[in-house]
């Protein structure tokens, strides 16, 4: 039997919810601001806020974006919902760095074969190729081969 891994978690900044609510607020401050005789500015800033509103919902309701324990990895599914990835499902974990307008911007990949589960800073509170290190490493340490990546 392998060593008992613990239970990690990455989540979502604490603060970013707020800040989610606070520019929904904005929003509608300069749809009102914009409106005078015409509505659609305002029509607009408050579905483009309500959008922005769900979003932070997901942040409050479903804060934790990934976990790893000794069976696997479990990862956030639609709007809140979690599925579980044993280790024999994950097939790779690697990091995908991507430049663009010299901006670097990296993502996790947990690729499970018919699913691939992908993660950002703000999803995880942490660097992408830390995580992935702190995954392989449960892997390794559940007795499953390290994965590509």
């Amino acid at each position: 039997m392998p060593p008992s891994i613990p239970t990690r978690q990455w989540r979502v900044p604490p603060v970013l919810p707020a800040v989610k609510a606070a520019g929904a607020l904005v929003l509608v401050a300069l749809g009102l601001l914009f409106a005078g005789a015409d509505r659609v500015p305002l029509v607009l800033a408050g579905l483009a806020a309500a959008a922005l509103l769900g979003w932070a919902a997901r942040d409050v309701v479903a804060p934790v974006r990934l976990a790893v324990d000794a069976d696997g990895i479990t990862v956030i599914r639609g709007f809140a919902g979690r599925r579980s990835l044993p280790w024999s499902a994950v097939e790779a974990i690697r990091v995908e760095r991507r430049t663009r307008r010299g901006l670097t911007a990296e993502t996790l990949e947990v690729d499970a074969g018919e699913s691939l589960h992908l993660f950002g800073r703000y999803d995880l509170d942490a660097p992408p190729e830390e995580v992935a290190e702190a995954l392989r490493a449960a892997r390794a340490a559940a007795g499953r081969p390290r994965s590509a990546g």
